[in-house]
């Protein structure tokens, strides 16, 4: 038998931030325009187009797995349409939004950005077919009458993260970069790309949409929530330039004496949580999860890193 755990006594969850209950079998389906629905566990998400030529899957989340057979069963039946997946689009390479892919075989067309099936082989992961058709800047997919554009503008979260959007269901699908109603896990979601990742959300909202499929949590995002991530990512920015200027780093490295590494990590310590305790306090109560300190502090960390490496404020220059 498992032992219980004690977790930290966190902040309360922000009601706004929560998503629909969960069935029985641990999903929700919901439509978001016309024939266009997403499922999610209250963690993951993913979605799915219904055609009279067959069901377009975008994302296999493994911790949803059975379930979007489930789920895509369930609406077929209800409209009276076919029930067969034909086509499956990758939205990145990352496992946990696709390694239940191989649930979906057979006569299934899949698609992802080139850079995807690149980093596919490298992975040898069955659980994640190779895409079949891949393209590097733009794809128009058309299935039954209905039309996807799908997108590459640079990398963000991941190399391969591609914009998906739906012009027809004033919709658009971007995974792993804003979580409605919830500040970002460590590192910026685990981000790849910092400078990426902050300029992604204005490329989002260049696109016409009232509803964003955002691969986490419970509900679908709105424009106001990409604005308050925005926010959030720059209040950042902005603290931890301003205690990157305001910290002086020469008594942790006369502290360290001949151990560069603990003055290395002294200074850095210090600057990273003068920058994320002002953030933490503003977005408790505000984003979800926002007084997880590590969260706050470890994207704080990433974003200091690259004004320091990226943006050419790494310090002065020896004379």
């Amino acid at each position: 038998m498992t032992s219980p755990v004690k977790l930290p006594d966190y902040a309360p969850i922000p009601q706004s931030a929560l998503g629909p209950a969960l069935n029985d079998q641990g999903y929700y389906v919901g439509r978001v325009e016309r024939n266009l629905y997403y499922v999610t566990d209250g963690v993951y998400q993913a979605a799915f187009l219904t055609t009279p030529d067959g069901v377009v899957l975008f994302d296999a989340p493994p911790s949803i797995g059975g379930n979007l057979r489930r789920a895509i069963d369930e609406i077929a039946a209800a409209n009276g349409v076919t029930n067969q997946v034909t086509h499956f689009v990758y939205s990145h390479h990352h496992a946990d939004h696709g390694s239940a892919a191989f649930l979906f075989d057979g006569d299934v067309t899949r698609i992802g950005h080139e850079e995807t099936k690149r980093l596919l082989i490298r992975d040898e992961d069955q659980a994640r077919p190779l895409p079949d058709v891949t393209f590097a800047d733009r794809y128009t997919l058309e299935v039954g009458g209905e039309r996807v554009e799908l997108a590459w503008h640079g990398p963000n979260h991941t190399p391969d993260n591609i914009y998906i959007h739906f012009p027809d269901h004033d919709t658009l699908m971007f995974i792993d970069v804003v979580n409605a109603g919830w500040v970002a896990i460590y590192n910026l979601n685990l981000s790849e790309d910092v400078i990426g990742y902050m300029g992604a959300p204005a490329i989002a909202l260049s696109y016409p949409w009232t509803r964003l499929i955002s691969g986490h949590l419970g509900r679908l995002a709105t424009r106001a929530d990409v604005a308050v991530h925005q926010q959030y990512i720059a209040d950042i920015d902005a603290s931890a330039r301003e205690a990157l200027e305001s910290v002086d780093p020469v008594p942790y490295y006369v502290a360290g004496g001949q151990n560069f590494w603990a003055g290395v990590k002294g200074h850095l310590d210090a600057v990273t949580e003068r920058a994320a305790a002002p953030i933490i306090a503003k977005y408790t109560g505000v984003l979800a999860a926002a007084d997880i300190e590590d969260f706050t502090r470890t994207t704080t960390f990433q974003i200091m890193q690259s004004y320091r490496l990226d943006r050419g404020h790494s310090g002065p220059v020896h004379p």
